[in-house]
C-alpha cells in the first residue's frame, strides 16, 4: 500500500512545479513483480490529475492578484500565455502531461478560468493515455 502512495505523491507533486517524474518512477515499480500495474496506474493517474487540479485552482484564485508586486508572473507573462493558450484553444490541455510546458499550462487554464469540468476530462485524458502508453512501453 505505501508503495501505491508514494507513486500518488511523487505524481502529484510532478504535475505541480516540482522537478519530479513521475514516469520513471511508475517504470521502476511496474517491474517489481509484486506490484499490481493496474493500481499503480491509477495512483500515478490520479495523483498527476489532482496535481493539475491544484495548479488550476491556483491559478483560478491567485489571478485576482496579478497586479501585486509579489504575484510571480507579470502582466505582460500572462497575456502571452493567454495568447498561446486561445491559439491553440482548449485541447492543448491534452498535453498538460509535456514536462515543463504542461504544468503552467494548467496554472494558466485557472487564471484563465476554463470550465473546471472540460479541464478536468481533457486534462484527464491526456495524463491517462500517457500513462497507459508507458505501461504498455514497458511490457514489449
Amino acid at each position: 500500500m505505501t508503495t501505491y502512495l508514494f507513486l500518488f505523491f511523487v505524481s502529484f507533486l510532478a504535475a505541480t512545479i516540482f522537478p519530479f517524474s513521475s514516469e520513471l518512477t511508475l517504470v521502476s515499480l511496474l517491474k517489481v513483480v509484486n506490484n499490481n500495474p493496474f493500481l499503480l496506474l491509477a495512483a500515478a493517474s490520479v495523483g498527476n490529475i489532482l496535481g493539475s487540479v491544484f495548479n488550476w485552482f491556483l491559478g483560478f484564485y491567485l489571478s485576482k492578484y496579478i497586479k501585486n508586486k509579489w504575484f510571480p508572473f507579470k502582466k505582460i507573462q500572462i497575456k502571452s500565455a493567454s495568447k498561446q493558450f486561445n491559439k491553440f484553444g482548449l485541447w492543448s490541455l491534452l498535453f498538460a502531461w509535456v514536462p515543463v510546458v504542461g504544468d503552467p499550462l494548467t496554472f494558466v487554464a485557472g487564471i484563465l478560468k476554463v470550465n473546471f469540468i472540460l479541464f478536468l476530462i481533457l486534462v484527464s485524458a491526456g495524463k491517462i493515455s500517457r500513462y497507459f502508453f508507458i505501461y504498455f512501453l514497458t511490457n514489449i
